[in-house]
């Protein structure tokens, strides 16, 4: 079975969870307690995301290859990590 890895932006504000979100898949957000759980239920939202596109006659985006640059943000937590997923 072939991956497809997904680049994932995690973020934070103070008084929160952890925030994920895919560029490539505008729409696809998870949170977590924790940026592990965070990262889990990414994931989990992905696959979802790419079946429902199947489902629905679409054809999911390719993960776009993009060199990630670091900017400060009013975030207290913003940095970018990438998830794996069957397609």
């Amino acid at each position: 079975m072939k991956k497809l890895r997904y680049l994932v932006r995690i973020n934070k504000d103070r008084g929160s969870d952890w925030g994920a979100s895919v560029p490539d898949l505008p729409g696809c957000v998870a949170t977590g307690k924790t940026i592990d759980a965070a990262l889990r239920r990414i994931q989990g939202a992905i696959e979802l995301h790419l079946r429902g596109m199947r489902a629905d006659g679409a054809r999911p985006p390719r993960p776009r290859q993009r060199a990630v640059v670091p900017r400060r943000t009013s975030r207290e937590v913003d940095f970018y990590a990438s998830v794996e997923v069957a397609a």
